[in-house]
Parts: C-alpha cells; structure tokens; sequence
C-alpha cells in the first residue's frame, strides 16, 4: 500500500513538473512557437479549402488534389491582399480625418459636463495625455507593417508544411511499424483535424454573418469606415465572448465620436448588440451542436490563459487549442480525467 501510494505521489509530481516546463517553454519560446501556430491554422484552413473545392458538385468532372489546392492558396493570398488594401485605405482615411474627431470628442465632453453641472469643462489633454489620433493612426500603421513582416514568417512555415504533408503517411509508417498502433495514431490526428475544422468552418460563417449585418447596419446609420469596421467586427468575433463585446462597442463608440450624438451611437450599439446576441447564443451553438464538446467555462478559462501566455493570437487560438489538449489527453489513461473535465458533458471519445 506504502508502494502504491509512493508510486502516485512520484507520478503526481511528474505531472506538475511536466506542465510546469511547458507552460515555461510556451512562455519563454512564444516568438518561435506563436508563428508556427498560426502556421498550422492556415495549413488546416488551406487543407479545408482545398477539399471544399475537391468536393464541389461538378457533374462528373472532379476536381484535382493539386488544383483544389492550388485554388485555395489563390484564394487565401486574394483574402490577404484585400484585407492589406482595406488596412492601408482606411488608416489614410482615418489620420485626414482625426482631427475632426479630436473636435467632436471635445464638444461631447463640455456637454457632458453641462449636464453634469461643471462650470467648467476638464481638460481634455490633461485628462488623456494630449490625445494625437493622427499619431495613433501612424503607431497602429507601424504595428501593421511589423505584422506583416511576421505574416512572412507564417506564410514560409505554411510553405514548408504543405510541402512536407505529401510524406507525412510515410513518415506515419516508418515511425510506426506496428499496424494497430499506427491506425491508433492516424485516429487521434484525424479527430483533432475534424473538429478543428468544424469549429473553424462555423465560426468563420458565423463570424460572416455577423460581420455582413453589422457592416449593413453601420452603412445604414452613415458611420465613417463601415466596411472596415464590419471586417473588424469578422475579425473579432473569433475571440469568444471578449470579441464579440469588443465588436459592439468599437463601433459604437466611433459613432459617438463622428456624429457627437448619441442617438447614432444608441442605434448602432442596440441593432449590432441585437445581432451578437442572436447569432453567438443562438444561431452558433445550433449549428455546433456536440461537434465541439468543451465546457463554456473552459472556453473561458482558456481565453484568459493563451490570452496570458500568447497574447491577442493566443486569445484567437484559444479554442482549437484547448480542442487539441482535449483530443491528447482522452488518447492516455492518466490525463483522460482531464479530458473529461475540459469537456462539455463529460461523455468523449477514447478511440
């Protein structure tokens, strides 16, 4: 008994030693692990693409594993070179027109004040650090052209991975001579792949969705930037529940600033709140249904960590990555526990 109780306390140790040295290796080797990441998500995207594509009804004609492809990754690189051009437009647009925001926000804050019952209105550049929109325009400018220097990096991991899976299966046999524990192998990969893929394909339709209506309703009111601010609202909203709030009020309070009233700001933070609310509580979990079965409060939980440990690119990763984690620790005897608590029902797959 003394043994046994030895052996557990030795293993439970282990563990905590393991997790403590990878959330030390995450930590420490984000720079080189965050763009490998993100690699990986595109591979995934590139791959569903691709088999979209090969499986679209073409009479008798199907299409090529290497045209599928091929389609995809032109389709990926023209979704990238819109996304920079929208970027590059809109921030030009935004530095004109910062100055006149810098007035409306000063107009909003002495009527706030008259309401409030000030004599005198505080001072707006004490208050906020002399705000400069134009210098912030120029700062997020900066920061957009240190993206896409690391979007290289990804764009060569990418490379990299696509060609390298050709050769994968082979490698999957030579690693692994005995045949049941290769199928084994080829199980766990296939079920991360299903369900990343699942999560992705909704979560991107969803996100569209939400991202069209609230770019309708922006157009509607007459809000500066609405296409961009519909992409950004895209953008977000795979960032769970945190984007989605982000997404409301971004754009809510840029009507605030251009219209310095608050009837605009009103209706689009009700209409935009409205459509979060119906599409992510609703429409969403319909169409997930149990494809994705991990816990909202692991969803959470796992939001605020890869938030800490990997930034605004762990908070997007956070769910595909919380899925993997799941999907290895149902596959052992010993972290199957966790699995079960990462889980939404506590029911898993163990093969």
């Amino acid at each position: 008994m003394t043994g046994e109780a030895t052996n557990r306390t030795i293993a439970f140790a282990s563990t905590i030693v393991v997790v403590a040295v990878t959330f030390s290796l995450l930590v420490l080797g984000r720079d080189l692990l965050i763009p490998i990441a993100v690699a990986i998500m595109i591979w995934y995207l590139l791959n569903a693409l691709a088999k979209g594509f090969n499986s679209l009804p073409l009479k008798k004609f199907q299409i090529p594993g290497w045209a599928s492809m091929t389609l995809a990754i032109i389709t990926v690189l023209i979704g990238v070179a819109l996304i920079a051009e929208l970027i590059s437009d809109n921030i030009s647009q935004v530095s004109a027109a910062a100055p006149v925001y810098q007035a409306n926000i000063e107009l909003l804050v002495k009527k706030a004040s008259q309401i409030a019952g000030f004599e005198k209105p505080p001072d707006i550049a004490a208050i906020f650090g002399q705000i400069d929109l134009r210098l912030l325009a120029t700062r997020f400018a900066a920061a957009t052209a240190s993206f896409a220097g690391n979007f290289g990096i990804v764009l060569i991991y990418v490379l990299f991975l696509l060609f390298e899976q050709n050769g994968f299966h082979k490698k999957l046999h030579a690693l692994f001579p005995d045949e049941t524990r290769r199928e084994e192998i080829e199980s766990l990969l296939k079920r991360m792949q299903k369900q990343i893929q699942t999560y992705v394909a909704i979560k991107t339709l969803t996100s569209l969705m939400t991202g069209l209506i609230s770019y309708i309703i922006l157009l509607m009111v007459g809000v500066d930037f609405a296409e961009f601010w519909g992409f950004i609202i895209f953008l977000l909203n795979y960032i769970p529940t945190v984007g989605s709030l982000l997404g409301i009020i971004f754009p809510a309070l840029l009507t605030l600033i251009q219209f310095a009233n608050p009837v605009p700001f009103f209706i689009v933070l009700g209409s935009i709140g409205s459509i979060q609310f119906i599409i992510g509580n609703i429409i969403e979990p319909r169409l997930t249904g149990s494809s994705l079965n991990i816990s909202p409060l692991v969803v959470i939980l796992s939001l605020a960590l890869w938030g800490s440990i990997w930034g605004i690119v762990g908070m997007f990763l956070c769910v595909p990555l919380t899925v993997i984690a799941m999907i290895i620790f149902s596959y052992f005897d010993r972290t199957r526990p966790l699995a079960i608590l990462l889980s939404g029902n506590g029911k898993i797959e163990t093969q």
